[in-house]
């Protein structure tokens, strides 16, 4: 019973949300917006001229650890063996229609 009137109380607030009475500003989910654009990408002040931009800590892990799964993953599939059954199938019947005589080897070609 509980349960129950927890999940009520749960829909009621975001239907409450999208009606518009669910922010502090007023606005809803679905609003138009009443905020002019400043210009600045992610709302960030840019640094003052001369300087650049610090990097946050997260970034550099982030960053390297994208750029290092990326690089594994590409040598990694590239290198990886094949293992699909068409491939082994054709090795098979290569190879018992070269012991029945009946295809040349690729040396003798």
């Amino acid at each position: 019973m509980q349960r129950a009137l927890a999940t009520g109380g749960v829909v009621r607030r975001v239907l409450q949300r999208c009606r518009g009475g669910g922010h502090g500003d007023g606005g809803s989910w679905f609003a138009r917006g009443d905020r002019e654009p400043t210009g600045v990408l992610f709302n960030e002040t840019p640094p003052p001229p001369g300087q650049t931009r610090r990097w946050e800590d997260w970034e550099l892990p982030y960053y390297a650890t994208g750029i290092l799964a990326t690089i594994i993953l590409t040598v990694g599939l590239n290198a990886k063996p094949d293992t699909k059954i068409e491939s082994w199938a054709r090795k098979q019947a290569e190879q018992r229609l070269r012991e029945a005589g009946l295809l040349e080897d690729e040396a003798t070609v």
